[in-house]
């Protein structure tokens, strides 16, 4: 009888089994998104970041980013604020949902978050930080974890205070992304920070920032000793990197077989209008590698149902991809 791997690293009592995780993405990382990179074997989910005012006020309109099947566990349900006790009473909602996790958004560089003490505007406030996860972790009957950057800019880097504030205060993981707001997702990745951020705290470090190719993951971890890899934007055009596939490694008829996958969970998660209107920007990113006429390109992305989106693509295919 084989023996199972044991678990990479656990979020509290919750053990991860692999080392490899789609990041939450706002607009990206939504259920159907989720699944493929799932099951190519993304180690847990995260869902896109929810606004707990939204929680809140209208709970209807922002529960289809909350929602996730079982398959997915570990979930994580990501959520953002910038008022200890507004996180504290959305949190309590959300956990009602039955997440494994909830985690605290401090790395949105977004102005109207960020602005506003939000996302990684919260990185600003170190005391606001530790009462948000002191209350937390106090009333939560699961983990509590934090998504951070570097900091504000190159003279304001509070990432080694905050992931202590984060672990003083219950916080069962921190996720960095080795870049600061300033730099939004532009220039290099700073994976020295990362290291010394494993270096401060106990609780399990996955780095994120700068991995696009397989051999990039082992290289971070080597150059870290994170527990964990993130990976965000590379993923959506190679969603086969969570399979430790390079995209030239894919062949094109197995890219359109994930498509379809993908575009058909997009139709019935979100309708036919709007998830084929949804699919579009994935699309895009699963042809790029192609190098389409930008003609043909802009026709097939400006279809608007979902019979003529396939039809034009079989026949790109046949036309155009077919051979590469």
């Amino acid at each position: 009888m084989n023996t199972p791997p044991p678990p990479s690293f656990h979020v509290g009592p919750i053990p991860i089994y692999g080392d490899v995780i789609l990041s939450p993405m706002d607009g990206y990382s939504n259920w159907p998104f989720r699944s493929i990179c799932r099951a190519l074997g993304s180690a847990m989910s995260y869902t896109e970041f929810v606004n707990v005012t939204d929680i809140l006020a209208r709970p209807g309109y922002v529960l289809p980013k909350m929602r996730f099947t079982e398959q997915e566990r570990p979930i994580a349900i990501q959520i953002y604020g910038d008022d200890p006790g507004q996180i504290l009473e959305a949190a309590l909602e959300v956990q009602d949902l039955g997440p494994d996790i909830i985690d605290i958004n401090m790395g949105c560089p977004t102005k109207s978050i960020a602005n506003r003490g939000a996302g990684v505007g919260l990185m600003r406030t170190p005391l606001k930080v530790a009462r948000i996860f002191r209350k937390l972790t106090a009333a939560l009957e699961i983990p509590v974890t934090g998504k951070i950057r570097l900091g504000w800019d190159e003279d304001n880097l509070t990432y080694r205070l905050i992931a202590r504030i984060v672990e003083e205060n219950g916080g069962a993981l921190i996720a960095v992304h080795a870049r600061t707001k300033m730099q939004v997702y532009s220039g290099p990745a700073d994976w020295d920070a990362i290291a010394e951020v494993v270096q401060a705290v106990s609780i399990p470090v996955i780095g994120n920032g700068g991995v696009i190719r397989v051999a990039d993951i082992e290289r971070m971890k080597a150059h870290t000793s994170c527990d964990g890899v993130m990976i965000g934007r590379a993923a959506v055009s190679n969603p086969w990197i969570f399979a430790r596939l390079d995209r030239e490694q894919i062949f094109p008829q197995r890219v359109r077989e994930t498509m379809l996958v993908h575009l058909k969970r997009n139709l019935e998660f979100y309708g036919p209008e709007r998830g084929l209107r949804l699919f579009r920007k994935y699309a895009a990113s699963y042809l790029s590698p192609y190098h389409l006429p930008k003609e043909t390109r802009q026709m097939l992305l400006t279809r608007e149902r979902p019979d003529e989106f396939l039809a034009l693509l079989d026949e790109i295919y046949q036309d155009t991809i077919s051979g590469k």
